[in-house]
């Protein structure tokens, strides 16, 4: 069973990851093992040292047969500049273990923002909750999620994006480019050959 050790940033992702990672991994027909993820501050992590410092305490909790995953959220960073900056330097800490780096653009919830027509009517969402053309061009997306709530009960990551993580469309959320990456980027872990590193 492979198994995925995986770097976050927020409460609600050290939840809400794994189990959007099995469901990902249910797609596929493979079972997968995913501990608890490993939590980093987003504006440490970038600094000189911390990548490879998080990288091998993945690498340690993985197991030789393990793969890593680092999810940010970009923020105001560019993904497609700042991924492989912390990629290159993730590989040189661990090159024998297949590793992944995905920035959400700009955070995680722009997934769900995506996918909302598959969310409405749940954990307090509107019914008629609709995706926006660029969901990834908002840069408020929990306050995007918030607005689609009653007044009085706010979109709260540690208690709504489990929850959400489990009902959301992938295929819908698959029209956000950066949940595209972190698809095709899961995909390559689970059938990746731990033994060949990042090969």
């Amino acid at each position: 069973m492979p198994r995925i050790v995986a770097v976050v940033e927020g409460q609600g992702e050290v939840a809400a990851l794994p189990i959007l990672l099995r469901r990902i991994a249910a797609v596929l027909g493979v079972h997968v093992d995913v501990p608890d993820p490993i939590r980093v501050r987003r504006n440490k992590v970038v600094k000189p040292e911390e990548v490879e410092r998080v990288v091998e305490l993945a690498a340690r909790r993985a197991g030789p047969e393990g793969r890593i995953l680092l999810l940010l959220d970009a923020d105001q960073d560019c993904p497609a500049e700042l991924a492989p900056e912390l990629l290159q330097r993730a590989i040189v800490a661990r090159s024998d273990r297949p590793i992944s780096v995905v920035l959400a653009k700009s955070e995680f919830e722009a997934w769900f923002v995506a996918a909302a027509e598959s969310i409405a009517g749940k954990r307090s969402i509107q019914a008629s909750a609709r995706a926006p053309a660029n969901p990834e061009s908002i840069s408020d997306a929990k306050g995007w999620l918030s607005g689609c709530m009653p007044a009085g009960r706010p979109y709260r990551s540690t208690r709504d994006q489990p929850g959400l993580a489990a009902v959301f469309d992938l295929e819908a959320a698959r029209t956000a480019p950066s949940f595209d990456k972190f698809w095709r980027e899961v995909v390559r872990l689970l059938e990746s050959d731990p033994s060949q590193g990042q090969g």
